[in-house]
């Protein structure tokens, strides 16, 4: 068993030594009026350069959408993709890599007219748009080689070419 330490007026532990305070020089913050919160003068500095750096580089324009020339061009070559890759052969030995093509291009098609504001409301966009879910639905539940049966390959047709004809009429 340790013996129990006696503290004695010469000998004090660390413990107990008194701590010495830090001084510290006071910096002249004001009160940010919208958050209530002091705000160092550095940090004012930094967010005004920041901000006049932002406002030069950034236009205050909005960006410009894609136009509507690019979006017929995208949408009919993605149309001539889904009727030849949902027309081909089951024993064709390229419907794997047509099914692979047709999905990377719908992909990017959606991802890039999706967010359009301007293209939602479009008959064109609306029905391509269902049927490029259709096709990527069907390969995805049931693999890149299973053929689409009839009755959901003549939807799809049905749609591909509605949105072709809204595409000619600029809708």
């Amino acid at each position: 068993m340790a013996s129990p330490t006696l503290i004695t007026p010469t000998s004090t532990p660390k413990s107990l030594t008194p701590v010495k305070p830090k001084t510290t020089t006071l910096v002249s913050a004001t009160l940010n009026p919208t958050t209530a919160t002091p705000t160092h003068p550095r940090r004012r500095e930094f967010l005004s350069l920041t901000a006049s750096l932002v406002s030069s580089v950034v236009p205050l324009a909005p960006a410009v959408a894609a136009s509507d020339e690019e979006y017929v061009k995208e949408t009919e070559d993605v149309i001539n993709k889904v009727r030849t890759t949902i027309t081909l052969d089951k024993n064709d030995p390229n419907v794997a890599t047509a099914v692979a093509d047709l999905r990377e291009s719908s992909n990017s098609w959606v991802a890039k007219y999706r967010r359009e504001k301007a293209l939602l409301g479009r008959a064109s966009f609306r029905d391509m748009y269902s049927a490029l879910n259709a096709v990527s639905g069907h390969y995805i539940s049931f693999g890149p080689t299973a053929p689409i049966p009839a009755k959901r390959r003549t939807r799809i047709l049905e749609e591909v070419d509605t949105a072709e004809k809204a595409l000619l009429r600029g809708r």
